[in-house]
């Protein structure tokens, strides 16, 4: 099969589309017919050493994929072969088969496109769980999402609209605002041009949940924008500044920051995952969510998708698509 591996842990440069074995079937495990991978920031960082966990070289970055199920190990009970799935991974989505545990596997709606279906899980899983399980988002409350237009900002749009919240959406442009209003932004702040603190105050008196995969002047905005009370998210630091919280800011603001990882969630909480996912997929077909993928590409061009995420040029997700070959 053709696979995107990565050979050192140099970023882009320590990648290499090559010819590959088909990935060993475990027990519980089920090999799927890529047929869309999901582009996620992350996989950028797993290829410099900068995720949390790391893979022995050489491996394939691609943390979702959807496609086919190929073969299944015995006692596999929710899939079987031919059945249209998403699945979550560690990694090893970029490429033409995948392999991705039991646990991890559910089936998707016939009318969901591969490509759709790819960039689903990641995004939204944590938004969900992060607004509904970490930070109990209330109907009414005033929901601050930074970085909106893209990947998971965008989901957090639409999540916090699905749980009945004002959403304020933050980026660094009219044009990636209005992506942002069109899946269901309350309120726009251009923080290129606009103070995020004075517009927050200006506009809604204060924010009680703060949805920050960003970082950096971002998070220092927020701390001073909170309603008392109030939940910071820290989703990630797309902007590369690793803010440090400081602790008298919650004090006097009786506020709270808290952490979600997906990851750690999938290790400890898999039947959660599985609910969430559930639920999102409902959602998804009673039309409260309309992912956006903003462009697809072929997989050997999979340097032009990572350059696009890493310069934060993405509205939405990018999937990448294998080409289709005959691996038997």
């Amino acid at each position: 099969m053709q696979a995107v591996h990565c050979q050192e842990l140099t970023g882009l440069d320590g990648l290499r589309l090559v010819d590959a074995p088909l990935p060993l079937l475990d027990a519980g495990g089920i090999l799927i017919d890529v047929r869309a991978a999901g582009v996620n920031f992350a996989d950028t960082l797993i290829t410099r050493g900068d995720y949390q966990e790391q893979p022995p070289l050489p491996f394939a970055p691609g943390m979702e994929v959807a496609g086919i199920v190929r073969e299944t190990a015995i006692y596999v009970n929710n899939a079987a072969p031919g059945d249209r799935v998403l699945a979550l991974l560690n990694h090893g989505g970029y490429a033409e088969v995948a392999a991705a545990h039991e646990a991890d596997v559910i089936k998707i709606p016939d009318a969901m496109d591969f490509a759709t279906a790819a960039t689903f899980p990641v995004v939204y899983l944590t938004s969900h769980l992060a607004l509904q399980h970490r930070a109990r988002l209330e109907r009414g409350e005033v929901l601050l999402v930074h970085g909106a237009s893209g990947g998971v900002g965008l989901t957090a749009v639409e999540v916090g609209k699905a749980l009945g919240a004002t959403v304020i959406a933050s980026a660094s442009s009219s044009e990636k605002l209005e992506v942002a209003r069109a899946h269901g932004a309350d309120l726009l702040i251009n923080y290129a041009e606009e103070d995020i603190r004075e517009r927050v105050l200006e506009l809604t008196g204060g924010a009680d949940v703060v949805y920050d995969p960003v970082g950096g002047d971002a998070f220092r905005a927020s701390l001073r924008c909170i309603n008392p009370g109030g939940r910071i998210l820290v989703i990630g630091f797309a902007s590369g500044d690793v803010p440090q919280i400081p602790a008298n800011h919650l004090l006097v603001k009786d506020a709270s920051a808290l952490g979600l990882s997906l990851g750690q969630v999938r290790k400890h909480q898999p039947q959660l995952i599985r609910e969430s996912l559930a639920e999102l997929l409902d959602w998804w077909a009673s039309g409260k969510l309309k992912p956006l993928v903003s462009e697809t590409v072929p997989l050997p061009e999979y340097e032009r998708a990572l350059n696009a995420v890493t310069g934060r040029r993405v509205t939405g997700k990018i999937a990448l698509l294998p080409t289709e070959r005959d691996h038997e």
